[in-house]
């Protein structure tokens, strides 16, 4: 077995956290240093990450999350949110390719045309699908990474939005996908992994 199958089955959601451990801002730049890696639309980078650990904020995000006692226990729970207007930055993406010559400027206004007509054509229903799908492909990266660097974590969907939204002062453009629980898990009570199918049940060869 190797340590990516091996981190792979390691990694599962923590619903219980030692309380007392700080995670630091080195901790967490050494997680997001790796994350910015995630795949995304057209190189979009619709993940926007808030980080809580003040107190206040975190009671918040606790009422906001029904009460779920992991946020309390946790090092720090990590707001994960899409961006419905990334596409607004694609040619700031590409500027560098332009600059450097990579793309010339013909392609690079191709680009910044096709992709913004894309997206203002697809409308507000397939923004926000394209902001939830990119941050989840992000947070699942965060969620590896930080079990690689020694960390457990445990996403969370069940949340009111518009009281996370009201609380943090998140933009309307900007949609919360999922809370992420963050710390080293308190294992004294940890529930056996649960049922997994077998890929006959959730796989189809066409």
């Amino acid at each position: 077995m190797n340590d990516f199958t091996s981190l792979i089955k390691s990694r599962r959601s923590a619903n219980k956290f030692m309380t007392g451990v700080e995670i630091t801002d080195q901790d967490l730049d050494q997680i997001f240093q790796l994350v910015k890696f995630a795949p995304s639309a057209f190189n979009l980078q619709h993940a926007h990450y808030m980080v809580i650990r003040d107190p206040e904020l975190k009671q918040k995000v606790y009422e906001a999350a029904n009460k779920q006692y992991k946020i309390l226990t946790s090092s720090a729970v990590i707001v994960v949110l899409g961006r419905m207007d990334a596409y607004k930055d694609v040619d700031k993406i590409n500027e560098g390719l332009l600059n450097l010559g990579v793309i010339n400027k013909q392609e690079f206004d191709r680009e910044v045309e096709s992709v913004v007509s894309f997206y203002e054509t697809g409308g507000d229903v397939f923004k926000r699908d394209e902001a939830i799908r990119n941050a989840s492909l992000s947070a699942m990266q965060l969620m590896l990474i930080a079990k690689d660097q020694g960390w457990d974590t445990c996403p969370m969907i069940g949340f009111d939005p518009e009281a996370l939204r009201e609380a943090l002062s998140i933009p309307e453009s900007t949609i919360p996908a999922m809370l992420i629980s963050i710390g080293k898990e308190d294992t004294s009570s940890q529930r056996p992994r649960g049922y997994r199918k077998p890929v006959s049940e959730f796989v189809s060869y066409l």
